[in-house]
């Protein structure tokens, strides 16, 4: 199953310098950096080294004109008080490709640039002096397209197929935006926001969980390493013990269910959302009506504004969810 978050969602099917750089080390970004202060923020932050599977990237000066491909690099630039003047809108939000919960935050909307196969003529037309591709596919052409028009962030060692961590494309965007305490303080908020929940709700902690989606071409669910399995985890949650022993898919965060299989995602608490299908073509299904956990009320299912914050993992995002999804989670676990 092709889950079709990747295609406009890592989408439409689900959910990665210049010429003279070398595959090593990219040319910097702008003027040499100024002399260097204590400030975690501004020019004495500068030069900025970024360690990425295609090499260190070094950042010499605040970059001031940045375009964010990654899936949620727009938000988390936003979140540190950058506007990209160029990004993509990889859940089809319309507008200005961010969520509600980042409302405001752009006083001049972005060239939205396409997802999984970007213009890169538009990118070149925009000038940037830093490219954010953080959290994307990993593949090498892609990157090497990118970085000939300017120096681009691509993902960590390890983080292929859209498997960034949060905290990983928080560090490396704040650091590359000279905003590393910014960058810092917006995890600190989100640890705090989970370790509250989590306090909140001690019963929670080992019990099993199952992170499934549907979408037009059947069913899938999502392996550690995903957004949507962390949050869980950050809950006290573990993974399913089937779902964890299978092995990934195509798209390399999820796994494939044939409906004579959806038990596998029978755990003390399932969340599912459908994508690009009406909600009740999820929960109308025979097989998903079958579930024990379904059976027994341990069933949540979410779409709209929840299902993209949950989803996208951004720590703006993740607040959203957090406070809009621990109060379902408790309605299905009393």
């Amino acid at each position: 199953m092709r889950l079709r978050v990747l295609a406009t969602a890592v989408v439409a099917t689900l959910l990665a310098g210049l010429s003279a750089c070398s595959s090593g080390t990219q040319a910097s970004t702008g003027a040499p950096s100024a002399a260097p202060s204590e400030s975690a923020s501004g020019a004495g932050a500068f030069p900025a080294t970024i360690s990425t599977k295609f090499g260190d990237v070094t950042v010499a000066a605040k970059p001031t004109t940045v375009v964010a491909l990654g899936w949620g690099d727009a938000e988390t630039a936003l979140a540190l008080g950058v506007q990209p003047v160029g990004a993509s809108d990889w859940l089809g939000f319309g507008g200005e490709g961010v969520g509600p919960w980042a409302k405001g935050l752009y006083t001049k909307a972005p060239e939205i640039i396409g997802t999984m196969e970007p213009s890169y003529e538009k990118i070149a037309a925009l000038k940037p002096d830093l490219i954010l591709d953080v959290k994307s596919s990993g593949d090498q052409a892609r990157y090497d397209r990118l970085k000939s028009i300017a120096p681009t962030i691509g993902v960590p060692t390890g983080a292929d197929s859209y498997l960034t961590s949060q905290e990983q494309q928080v560090t490396m965007i704040a650091t590359a935006l000279g905003e590393k305490e910014k960058g810092a303080a917006l995890l600190k908020e989100v640890q705090d926001a989970f370790t509250a929940a989590a306090a909140a709700h001690p019963g929670w902690k080992g019990k099993t969980m199952t992170a499934a989606t549907k979408t037009a071409d059947g069913w899938g669910a999502y392996i550690e390493g995903s957004e949507r399995v962390t949050f869980m985890q950050n809950l006290g949650f573990v993974q399913n013990p089937k779902i964890a022993a299978m092995k990934p898919d195509a798209t390399g965060f999820s796994v494939s269910l044939s409906p004579e299989k959806l038990d596998d995602i029978d755990a003390d608490v399932v969340v599912a959302f459908p994508i690009f299908i009406k909600t009740d073509q999820l929960t109308g299904d025979a097989a998903w009506k079958a579930v024990p956990a379904v059976k027994s009320g341990h069933a949540v299912v979410i779409d709209g504004d929840l299902s993209q914050a949950y989803s996208l993992g951004t720590t703006i995002a993740t607040k959203y969810a957090i406070e809009n999804l621990v109060p379902k989670l408790e309605s299905a676990l009393k």
